[in-house]
């Protein structure tokens, strides 16, 4: 899995100023250029660590100032955080005495052990921290907070699926988990967040890793108009392979869910 590269687009969005005065000091300016939105709401920290059930080691990007940071240390479990701002990892350190990195996650190596992520991530790195993510071969999981759109999006919440979820699905799971409202945060963001809970499978669906990530983005690419037809340029039985998933031949890419996608892998890549 280490080896695998999941494509992602800058799909996060630039986030608004406070809905408050001022936003003009230093700090203001680092937040807004940090992306940094803290979750103060308990009860929403509360359901954050619910979803995570944390246990052993715990990376958290983007600490902040502490809130998760806390309660996830309370919870048992050994918590790492990283805050690429160095005042506030100061700050959170010296308050509470647990490990602060200063820096930046996304250029951290992963552990060698099992270790989970749980984070209140900056929404405009999403894509890079979710995909050092599915890069870490001893990641066990990962539930991060997101913008909801994104997570809607990876999710299938939509209805339709993406080529970051559809590429992964063989090792990962991916759930929307909950919503958390912008009021929970301060500074307020302009958008609601979500729970985005990524979850490493204990066995994988499919055997060639390489093949099957190029099959999708074969799919993905829209050669010929459909994916039956962008198919069809590499492969052969094709048309029993879309029976077998039972997947329509005019189907968007975007509409065969992922379970479909193993089906295909399996008639396609003997």
């Amino acid at each position: 899995m280490a080896s695998q590269s999941f494509a992602h687009g800058n799909y996060s969005h630039t986030q608004t100023k406070a809905r408050s005065k001022g936003g003009h000091t230093p700090r203001d300016r680092a937040r807004r250029e940090l992306s940094q939105n803290f979750l103060t709401d308990r009860r929403a920290v509360d359901q954050v660590v619910e979803a995570a059930n944390p246990a052993g080691l715990v990376l958290e990007p983007g600490s902040g100032k502490g809130a998760l940071t806390v309660a996830l240390a309370g919870t048992g479990a050994d918590v790492v955080g990283y805050e690429i701002d160095p005042l506030l990892a100061g700050q959170l350190k010296a308050r509470t005495g647990l490990e602060v990195v200063r820096g930046d996650f996304t250029a951290a190596r992963p552990p060698r052990e099992p270790f989970a992520v749980v984070g209140n991530i900056p929404f405009s790195i999403t894509s890079k921290i979710v995909d050092w993510c599915l890069r870490a071969p001893s990641l066990t999981s990962a539930t991060l907070v997101t913008q909801l759109e994104y997570a809607r999006k990876r999710s299938g919440d939509f209805g339709r699926w993406s080529l970051v979820t559809v590429e992964s699905w063989p090792w990962f799971t991916w759930e929307l988990l909950g919503r958390i409202g912008r009021e929970s945060f301060r500074p307020v963001p302009s958008v609601d967040s979500a729970i985005l809970r990524i979850e490493r499978r204990s066995e994988p669906l499919v055997a060639e890793s390489p093949a099957y990530q190029d099959m999708v983005k074969l799919g993905f690419a829209g050669i010929g108009g459909s994916l039956h037809a962008s198919l069809s340029t590499r492969y052969t039985g094709v048309d029993d392979a879309f029976a077998k998933a039972g997947i329509a031949h005019d189907t968007v890419v975007a509409f065969v869910h992922p379970d479909q996608w193993i089906t295909l892998a399996d008639r396609l890549l003997r």
